[in-house]
């Protein structure tokens, strides 16, 4: 499969993101606005974050961070985090198991 194939869902506002799901993970290629959010939250699966472009202000666990390219975070499952882009950004999610709610 090639990225550019894929199409872009908006899965909340300022987060499109193109999907790809295999059998026991989710992979998110996301193109975030500038100032776009993500609350406070968290949730069963393991997930790891990383930064393609852009600085992405990133709170897990009660601890905020400034991320930028090549910047990679592990979010353990039910842990809280939140996160804010301070730029536009590229970002790459990888969540196991898949994130059901994304298909």
């Amino acid at each position: 499969m090639n990225l550019a194939n894929i199409p872009s869902k908006e899965i909340m506002p300022g987060y499109h993101g193109k999907l790809v799901h295999t059998q026991n993970m989710s992979i998110v290629f996301w193109e975030v606005e500038h100032g776009a959010k993500v609350p406070l939250h968290s949730h069963g699966n393991e997930q790891v974050m990383q930064v393609l472009e852009g600085k992405f202000e990133f709170t897990l666990d009660g601890i905020t961070k400034i991320y930028e390219k090549d910047d990679m975070v592990v979010i353990p499952p039910h842990t809280p985090h939140k996160g804010k882009a301070l730029t536009s950004c590229k970002l790459m999610d990888v969540f196991s198991p898949v994130r059901e709610e994304y298909r």
